[in-house]
Formats: C-alpha cells, structure tokens, sequence
C-alpha cells in the first residue's frame, strides 16, 4: 500500500517505522524544517516538507495514487482539512484521523472521515473503568457507526444480580455477548446464565441505547 502520513511528531515517526517494516510504500509529510530534517536523517526520502492541507502539495506527492492517509498532527482541524482535501479532491479510498477532543467525533464522521482514534477518549475510557459511578464502558465502535461494543459491570445492589438473562430484556438491537466473573472466569452466556455482583458483561448495542442499559444494570 502507498500510505500518506500527514504529521511528523511521534505518533507519525514510530507508525511510519512500522509501517516501513511491513514493506508499505510511505510518505511523512511534515511542515516544521528541522522536524524534517531530523526524521530524514533516519528515514530518508519518505520525508517531505510541506502542508498536508494544501491540495497542491498533496498533488505533489502523489495523493492521488495512495491507499489510504493518515493524519496524525496535534491540531484536530489540521487532520480533518486533510483528510477532506485527499478523499473528496484526490478520491484517497481510506482516511484516518488523529483527534484530541472527543467532542469532535461526531464532526469527523458527518465529513467523511473513516476513522478516528482518541488518545484522550482512550484513555477516559480506562479511568472510568476504575470509577463506581460509571459502569459502562464504551469498548469499540464498529465501522457501520452505529453500533458499539461495550462493557458493563454488575454493581452490588442492582436488581440483576441473582436473575437470569432470559429474566430481562435487553433494548432494542442488544445482544450480551461475553459474561465474565470472578469465579468462573468468561463464558459465553446463555438464556440461564445467571448473573452475579461484580461480574462484566461485553454487549453489543445501538449507540443511542447506552444510557437505557445503564439505566438497566444500575436500577435497584
């Protein structure tokens, strides 16, 4: 694949390693001069000073041949330009953008972008996991964008703890897929599989049916 990586801070500089290592064909676009220089001191030619925004430079590296771009900059605005000017100037199949406000998600997606990876929604996401007062935890968002997969733990006190799955029904366009406990470790559940306080269950849901199951798994 010809993979365009727009951004040569460190995410951009350790996945284009990688990605070099695989035999990918590569391009860093990077516009800070001595970033550049640095990063052509290891790597070579598959660096190139410029705006990864501007049609005429992705015009010169040959945009209009690459698999799949990669915007990985610390601007959240930047990395959406980017993928913008390549998917809908240069018809780039795959775009995946970098974002570092979780608010910004949704913008992403209405314009066209493929994928987005949050560092910070990543990370919120294994701080919760710590937290009593959030038991759910969003796991992945499948391609489609409207479902999710999820993880719920059972808190003491909730109404569920002792019942059987077949006693509830889940919302809408749910499915419980993965029950783990302590005791028995995971297991994939069955109408009888009974659950018990602390145990975590991995679900697919609709996205707008988050907080129906929170409601479900808290209500005492």
């Amino acid at each position: 694949m010809y993979i365009i990586i727009v951004g040569g801070g460190e995410v951009g500089y350790h996945l284009s390693k990688i990605l070099l290592n695989d035999g990918h064909e590569v391009l860093i676009l990077e516009q800070n001069p001595d970033t550049c220089e640095r990063l052509s001191e290891e790597l070579g030619s598959v660096v190139c000073r410029g705006d990864g925004c501007e049609a005429a430079t992705l015009e010169r590296v040959g945009t209009g041949r690459a698999d799949l771009l990669v915007a990985v900059t610390d601007n959240d605005a930047h990395n959406l330009v980017a993928c913008q000017v390549a998917k809908h100037r240069f018809n780039v199949p795959r775009t995946i953008a970098r974002i570092t406000n979780p608010r910004n998600e949704t913008i992403f997606k209405i314009l066209g972008v493929d994928v987005t990876v949050c560092s910070t929604q990543l990370i919120l996401a294994h701080i919760e996991q710590e937290l009593p007062s959030h038991p759910l935890i969003p796991l992945l968002k499948l391609k489609s964008g409207t479902l999710e997969v999820i993880e719920a733990k059972i808190p003491p006190g909730s109404r569920l703890v002792g019942k059987k799955l077949r006693s509830f029904s889940l919302p809408k366009g749910s499915a419980v897929l993965l029950v783990i406990s302590k005791e028995k470790g995971p297991q994939i559940p069955t109408d009888e599989t009974v659950l018990e306080a602390e145990d975590e269950v991995v679900a697919m849901t609709n996205a707008e049916n988050e907080e129906a199951i929170r409601e479900m798994l808290t209500k005492k």
